[in-house]
């Protein structure tokens, strides 16, 4: 009798079909078992909110001020007031804008300002408020106030081009080009007294710094019928306070390379603050290599962030970071949600990217890096406070972890290459 098989490449594919469906099947279960033990965890055990924190704290840096906020009522009280207070320009730019309370507040002064003559572009991304009031985002038709609604169903995102792939996940506000403010806070009540987070104000000549960041996003993504905002320029050039932007209608990512260098350099301590940690390779080996060499590394990482998914994706990296003699603190009771750096006590950043591929290599994000060496010395009280509110990952409680853990943790970790 005459046999009959598939040919090769044939049957290639159609186990190469099997494989894949047979993966992303165990990844959907694996998400689903953590997401509901997290769901059983936080009934059990509802996070507080409480943390510490200091009250707005300034530093010099060159001719700027740079303040650094840690709560999030300190923070919306000063940029309301400067809003309020503007009489020329509102530039404001945001991932998440809440339909509370609080986002009502920020709606209401940047119309306030823009009936007051005052020229006033905002910035929202669509995605990150798919769950908030539609209306709540589309603005009262009135002269000086231009409201770009960054889109997310753009042709280009579903034909797989790079360059249309990123969402929007800055937070930038700037005021009469003097005034401008960055950081990891959105808007809104949850924000503003339960989320640890870190944003920094910036008064004088270096603000524009961020204002050149807005009026390039604008400028690239604006509508149609709206004008471009022109770019001023700047005639004080300084390398110790900097803008970093993550572009991926430029294909540019440099705020990875900053955070690498700053590792290579260090040589003393390294202290990381981020919200989601799900290191790359290079990053890994960075980190790794500095703790090899002697240098302290940090890393602090809410114990249960608001995307448990991600928590159970990064874990992976925590062997090899903590054989190395990396140090990692887990933040207690709320969601820590910074994302910054500071290294030998010279160099810090504080910004919008996490350590992650949507930061690092899909998302708009923006970092500020300052060479100073009496911002780098706050930036370390605060993470000294921090740590006040953490508790060590040890080696030997990671690795007697239960064994459900680390089959979860080996079938979610090939999600890292997208979140």
């Amino acid at each position: 009798m005459k046999r009959f098989s598939m040919p090769s490449a044939e049957r290639l594919w159609s186990g190469a079909k099997t494989a894949l469906a047979v993966t992303v099947g165990l990844q959907i279960t694996a998400v689903g078992i953590v997401t509901a033990i997290d769901e059983r965890r936080k009934r059990r055990e509802p996070p507080t909110g409480e943390f510490p924190h200091f009250k707005p704290k300034t530093s010099a840096v060159t001719s700027t001020e740079v303040t650094t906020y840690t709560f999030g009522h300190d923070l919306y009280d000063a940029m309301l007031e400067d809003i309020n207070n503007a009489t020329e320009s509102v530039y404001f730019e945001t991932y998440i804008w809440k339909a509370d309370d609080i986002g009502k507040r920020f709606r209401e002064a940047i119309i306030n300002a823009a009936k007051r003559g005052v020229s006033t572009y905002v910035i929202v991304d669509v995605f990150g408020n798919l769950n908030q009031d539609p209306r709540f985002r589309h603005f009262p038709k009135i002269d000086h106030l231009h409201v770009l609604r960054f889109p997310f169903l753009h042709p280009g995102r579903f034909l797989g081009l790079i360059r249309h792939s990123g969402l929007d996940h800055r937070k930038l506000l700037i005021v009469d080009s003097k005034i401008s403010y960055i950081g990891g806070y959105n808007i809104g009540q949850l924000y503003a007294d339960h989320w640890r987070d870190t944003h920094i104000r910036l008064e004088g000549p270096q603000s524009w710094e961020l204002e050149n960041a807005f009026v390039d996003m604008w400028n690239s993504h604006r509508p149609r019928r709206e004008k471009r905002l022109t770019d001023r320029g700047t005639t004080e050039w300084s390398s110790r306070l900097r803008a970093v932007q993550n572009l991926p209608s430029r294909l540019s990512y440099p705020i990875r390379s900053i955070y690498l260098d700053a590792l290579d350099r260090a040589a003393s301590h390294a202290w990381i603050t981020m919200g989601y940690f799900i290191p790359d390779r290079d990053l890994q080996e960075a980190l790794i290599a500095a703790a090899e060499r002697g240098v302290d590394v940090r890393v602090l990482l809410p114990e249960y962030s608001n995307h448990i998914v991600a928590d159970w994706v990064g874990r992976p990296s925590y062997a090899a970071l903590l054989d190395a003699g990396v140090r990692i603190f887990l933040f207690q009771g709320a969601m820590v949600h910074s994302k910054t750096m500071t290294v030998d006590g010279k160099w810090s950043t504080v910004g919008t990217a996490n350590i992650d591929a949507l930061s690092m290599r899909g998302n708009y994000e923006i970092n500020v890096e300052l060479y100073s060496d009496s911002h780098a010395s706050l930036m370390e009280k605060i993470f000294k406070l921090d740590l006040t509110n953490t508790r060590e990952l040890t080696t030997k409680e990671w690795q007697s972890r239960p064994f459900l853990a680390r089959v979860l943790e080996r079938i979610l970790r090939p999600l890292g290459i997208i979140l």
